[in-house]
């Protein structure tokens, strides 16, 4: 396959000439599984394993390859693994905060062209967390894309679209029910030779039933939403990159039920413009939007044009993301340390060394 089909370009090109100088390979991860790697090359689908030399200087998660990469490899000697040297630069990438208690970033996709966001129309249906996604799809350098699926589930589909450019404007809006396979015509614009697109959103919102409508067939495993919740089961369990009929490529991810924010000020910035706009015009620079005179927010809040539910939205999110940073700080610090701690553990060694070939 044709590295131009995978999303090659001059920019990647430029990027790996100091890797071809070594004699290493250009491949795209397609696929992740624990430790080991599926990337396709000129030659096709190889496997292919970090160096220990890579893993040692990552600074967190975030350095390692993750699907939608382009990574410099070495051949196998005999039979056995790729060996990747590098990650090469990215173009855009979608990140979230690890699960758990740990604060370190986790790259859901890399070099992705479009992100569709996509949101059931169903009991699932929560413009606050399509908010949050938003956020990150901004930050991540992709444009976004709003899908709003299960057009069938519900009557008042107008005033559900209304509610969402309300909270996304300027971002595509597309109405679908991917299981009548309606709608699916909109997302080929977005679609072509060498473009990759992700589909990003909770469990049970049918990105897997769309994956089979771009595919033309059911490659996708799907299930059915739990009754009263409208949730469904994660029947994708992994992410990995999808060639579609039409050249571009497509990647299918496991549903996330809570989006964990990473510190994001464009993506805060960009998602609530309008409020940012506001901002810019109250009295003081360090308005709190209380009780000062000539808050612009707190006008806007009073006579409706602002819905209070959407400020106290970018007021909750600019707060985790300031606890975040506050957490991040501490961590970047102990690391530092800890490098610092191990430089001088090898120049003793190295000293050490040298002290006893004298003897």
């Amino acid at each position: 396959m044709k590295r131009e089909t995978l999303g090659w370009n001059e920019v990647f090109a430029a990027n790996f000439e100091p890797h071809a100088a070594q004699g290493l390979l250009p491949g795209r991860v397609f696929l992740q599984h624990n430790k080991v790697y599926l990337a396709q090359t000129d030659g096709g689908e190889v496997w292919a394993e970090v160096t220990g030399r890579l893993r040692y200087h990552a600074q967190g998660g975030d350095d390692l390859p993750a699907v939608g990469d382009w990574v410099a490899m070495r051949a196998p000697k005999a039979d056995g693994n790729y060996r990747i040297h590098a990650v090469l630069p990215r173009k855009s990438k979608f990140s979230r905060k690890a699960a758990g208690t740990r604060t370190e970033e986790q790259v859901v996709a890399a070099n992705i062209d479009t992100v569709f966001l996509v949101s059931g129309l169903d009991n699932d249906f929560n413009p606050r967390r399509i908010e949050r996604y938003l956020i990150m799809a901004w930050e991540s350098g992709a444009e976004p894309v709003i899908i709003l699926n299960k057009a069938d589930a519900v009557e008042d589909v107008a005033e559900r679209i209304a509610e969402v450019e309300r909270v996304a404007p300027g971002v595509p809006v597309l109405l679908m029910s991917a299981k009548r396979s309606e709608g699916i015509e909109a997302l080929l614009p977005f679609i072509g030779e060498g473009r990759t697109v992700a589909l990003l959103g909770s469990s049970g919102v049918g990105k897997s039933t769309i994956i089979n409508r771009l595919l033309g067939r059911e490659a996708q495993r799907t299930g059915e939403v739990r009754e009263g919740d409208d949730r469904g089961q994660h029947t994708t369990t992994h992410r990995e990159l999808i060639v579609l009929p039409s050249g571009g490529l497509v990647m299918d991810t496991p549903g996330m039920r809570e989006l964990q924010l990473l510190v994001s000020d464009r993506g805060l910035r960009d998602t609530f413009d309008d409020i940012e706009t506001l901002i810019a015009q109250c009295r003081y620079g360090d308005c709190r939007h209380a009780d000062e005179p000539g808050c612009a927010v707190r006008a806007a809040l009073d006579d409706g044009t602002l819905d209070a539910s959407r400020f106290e939205s970018r007021r909750k999110m600019e707060k985790e993301m300031n606890e975040m940073a506050s957490k991040q700080a501490v961590i970047k610090q102990s690391r530092e340390q800890q490098q610092q701690a191990k430089e001088r553990t090898k120049k003793l060694t190295r000293a050490f060394n040298k002290s006893q070939k004298r003897w």
